[in-house]
């Protein structure tokens, strides 16, 4: 009996271990590795990217910096009912961050001045998502399995990642049989002002989702951090008349820009080759990339084939 009993105390002493050290956690983000206790159950993300990786991951945060605007600019995935407005992207409301008691603050770039202020009140991950010196949309994709580790969701994170890719090589095919084999070159645009545009290039995440679908750019540029370049709105007028531009919403007075003569006398917009793109964030996180994608092959339908 006595035997039996040490028997059992050390199986539940085991047990004990085993369970605490499955519940602990270490992840790495562009500071180094932090470790956690237990998996973070209360999470706040002030910025919009790593807003859509922690709701992607299947986690309801308590907290999101700036709804209204993530609303009109990012929109998918939506923000679940419950979660608490912060304030500013890059001045949140510390004593609003503070009540809600976070086991975890996730930042991303453009936030690094918060870090220390913020980690008196929880442990804060930044990631430095957007990088001149990296591939953006590789690096978003290594920041969604590292956050799928730290909420034991590296799995599902494989499989979000796996669908997405699926989903492009679908909406690709589509596009081929729709235009042919060969696919048009395009360019993607945000609309500044009636005289100057912010053109997509390598290292934006709507330039990764077009290269992954077959299509090539219609207007050279390098790259850099973010992807976008401002331009002369003169300059799409490089863009030919074979090829397409896209423009995304939200852009107001788009109708009176598209009325003048300086626009309607270039290439592009003779042809009949511009649609809007709904609106969709361009600086997010790795499943932006497909939303893009399916936000992108909807406008990209809308224009007929040569």
């Amino acid at each position: 009996m006595a035997v039996r009993a040490f028997f059992l105390t050390g199986l539940c002493w085991l047990t004990v271990l085993f369970s605490s050290s499955a519940s602990a956690v270490t992840v790495t983000d562009s500071r180094g590795e932090h470790e956690f206790d237990t998996v973070p159950e209360r999470v706040v993300s002030i910025s919009w990217a790593m807003t859509e990786d922690v709701i992607g991951l299947g986690i309801q945060p308590v907290g999101v910096a700036d709804i209204d605007g993530y609303n009109t600019w990012v929109v998918r995935p939506a923000i679940p009912d419950g979660a608490s407005d912060v304030g500013k992207r890059d001045e949140p409301s510390i004593e609003q961050l503070a009540a809600l008691k976070p086991d975890v603050i996730i930042l991303s770039n453009g936030q690094e001045g918060l870090i220390d202020k913020l980690e008196q009140i929880a442990p804060v991950l930044f990631f430095d998502a957007y990088n001149k010196d990296h591939d953006n949309a590789k690096a978003a994709r290594e920041i969604f399995l590292e956050l799928g580790r730290l909420f034991y969701k590296e799995a599902m994170a494989r499989q979000k990642l796996d669908a997405m890719d699926a989903h492009i090589a679908s909406l690709s095919e589509q596009l081929k049989a729709h235009f042919g084999p060969d696919l048009p070159q395009v360019t993607g645009v945000r609309f500044a002002s009636s005289s100057v545009v912010m053109v997509y290039g390598p290292n934006a995440m709507s330039q990764a989702a077009l290269t992954e679908m077959g299509f090539g750019m219609a207007m050279d540029q390098e790259s850099n951090q973010w992807g976008i370049v401002q331009k002369k709105m003169t300059e799409l007028s490089t863009i030919s008349k074979d090829g397409i531009l896209l423009y995304f919403k939200p852009s107001p007075g788009v109708e009176k820009l598209f009325a003048a003569p300086l626009w309607k006398a270039m290439p592009v917009a003779r042809a009949n080759r511009v649609a809007g793109v709904e609106s969709t964030w361009s600086y997010g996180g790795a499943l932006s990339i497909g939303y893009l994608a399916q936000a992108m092959t909807d406008a990209l339908l809308t224009i007929a084939p040569q």
